[in-house]
């Protein structure tokens, strides 16, 4: 796919940036204490790890969208992004008390081999806290005038706020009963902030018109509810070879993504109820996993969360065509919004 190769060249621009500016991090460590350069190298390894780099890469071709080129200031910010990316994840980890991300130990399960679990999950936080200063720093010298770099880490530090507020309600929604519009404010807050911030940063910095950036800012946000829509759909009904996971791990922390939430509140109680017996059992047997996503498809909230991620992608694209911003960008985002589109005939 195009956007995939896209993703692939530019990603190799960003990672080259990141190991350069780790480079700089580890040196200045090994200068005061060889641990703590021991754990930027944890840090380093747990952020390039093999991803689609789609936040900073977002940030990329935003930029060049409206320049037209790839400089150094821009590769400095989506070190950034990238950094800024990966401080979330090392706590969403921690939280949902995850083993693995991308075919490796999470962060706090490496750091727990050091000493024990208190000292691999109290490192965590700390390193998370860290990386998001790292993120911070890199933007502020990428040499952009003033006023942008400003601007850049007003809109980071907001979505930084944002998605953190939504973890505290996907975290809230595990212990009580959700409706589709508790669902739906807390994904305003999750990729939606994320898409915003990369994409706006990337344009604002670009010297995208007034206009163009509230087109894009109500896009991204479409974008976002797609991408978290499919991303729970996948958890649900993937299997594990093309996963990389166990499925329905979601459920058995007890979450409610927006197809659960919609199955729970569904007329047909019997299969709501199927549903809830199994939501936050810590060990689903392969009939369970059957019976979830039964009572998933049958109690009508696969078809409806698919529903509302399609009339958010189409959204998303609508607002794209009105940019100005380079017909190839527009090209590379369309076509991601509809490989999400696609990728739900998978699953029937």
């Amino acid at each position: 796919m195009g956007w995939e190769r896209t993703l692939d060249r530019y990603g190799a621009l960003v990672e080259e940036r990141v190991k350069d500016y780790f480079n700089k991090v580890i040196k200045d460590a090994r200068g005061y204490h060889p641990f703590i350069a021991k754990v930027y190298s944890g840090l380093e390894e747990f952020v390039l790890r093999k991803g689609k780099r789609l936040a900073s890469c977002s940030t990329l071709l935003a930029y060049e969208g409206y320049t037209g080129k790839v400089d150094d200031r821009i590769l400095d910010v989506c070190v950034g992004i990238e950094i800024f990316r990966h401080s979330i994840l090392v706590h969403d980890d921690l939280v949902d008390e995850d083993n693995l991300r991308r075919g490796g130990m999470t962060l706090h399960k490496t750091l727990k081999d050091e000493r024990d679990d208190r000292f691999g999950e109290g490192t965590a936080i700390f390193v998370g806290n860290i990386a998001y200063t790292l993120a911070f720093r890199a933007i502020m010298n990428s040499g952009f005038p003033e006023e942008k770099v400003a601007s850049s880490l007003l809109l980071l530090s907001r979505g930084f706020q944002e998605v953190n507020e939504s973890q505290i309600l996907d975290l809230l929604f595990e212990y009580k009963a959700v409706t589709a519009n508790e669902w739906r404010i807390m994904a305003s807050r999750r990729a939606a902030s994320l898409f915003t911030a990369t994409i706006l940063i990337g344009s604002m910095l670009g010297g995208a018109p007034e206009s163009d950036l509230r087109l894009l800012e109500d896009a991204a946000k479409n974008m976002g509810y797609s991408f978290d829509i499919q991303d729970d759909i996948i958890d649900t009904f993937a299997n594990e070879e093309q996963y990389g996971r166990h499925p329905c791990g979601d459920i058995i922390r007890g979450k409610k993504p927006l197809h659960v939430v919609l199955t729970l509140n569904s007329e047909d109680q019997e299969k709501a109820g199927n549903l809830k017996n199994h939501l936050g059992r810590k060990r689903l047997h392969c009939d369970d996993v059957d019976l979830i996503r039964k009572a998933i498809k049958t109690g009508e909230g696969l078809e409806a969360a698919k529903k509302e991620l399609k009339e958010h992608a189409e959204k998303a694209k609508a607002l794209i065509s009105q940019t100005s911003i380079h017909f190839k960008v527009k090209e590379f985002f369309n076509s991601l919004i509809a490989c999400i589109e696609e990728s739900l005939d998978w699953y029937k």
